[in-house]
């Protein structure tokens, strides 16, 4: 029995060195856990508020861009005629002289034929300037207006206001909104 109880003692003895090897390493454990990272919620849940709003931004920003880039393609395309057009005005005042100087001349039928062929043409470039958006000013009888008009002329004038449109030398034209070309008037002085 001394026997079993002297191995009673070496095992208790070993348990006993076992058990303090495992609270060791579980107090050891212990330490390293509270060495951790403690963290801080509202810090992680303001730095998230923080992204998510430079998040919101930069996505509004993108549509802003988006936006202006969609315009600027619309007045592309609206405008691309302008060039095109305002070198075809030439042609349209030539007609209209043409048909200016024919009402002088009266020789016949040959000036007729002529008059109506230019009628025509000039009847055909309209519907042509019509279909890009280009269209004359009407300004007779108007007040001066800078943005318009190009004053070629002052004439003193008895009952027109000063600075009304009385003439028109060159007519002005208008390509949907923006100015094509501005008119040369003569206006009241």
């Amino acid at each position: 029995m001394n026997n079993d109880k002297k191995m009673s003692n070496e095992e208790n003895v070993e348990d006993i060195e076992e058990n303090e090897e495992q609270l060791e390493d579980a107090e050891t454990e212990n330490e390293e856990c509270d060495e951790a990272p403690v963290i801080d919620i509202e810090k992680v849940m303001e730095e998230n508020k923080k992204l998510r709003d430079d998040f919101l931004r930069a996505y509004a920003d993108a549509e802003n861009v988006k936006k202006r880039c969609q315009q600027e393609m619309e007045k592309s395309v609206k405008f691309a005629v302008a060039d095109f057009a305002k070198n075809l005005l030439p042609v349209a005042d030539n007609l209209q002289r043409a048909l200016d100087a024919s009402d002088k001349d009266e020789n016949g039928e040959e000036v007729n034929a002529l008059r109506k062929g230019i009628e025509l043409t000039q009847s055909e470039l309209v519907k042509v300037f019509d279909k890009f958006g280009v269209h004359k000013m009407d300004i007779m009888g108007k007040v001066f207006d800078p943005n318009f008009h190009q004053v070629v002329q002052e004439v003193p004038t008895e009952g027109k206001e000063s600075g009304t449109v009385i003439a028109e030398i060159q007519t002005g034209y208008m390509i949907h909104d923006r100015i094509l070309r501005e008119a040369m008037v003569v206006v009241a002085k």
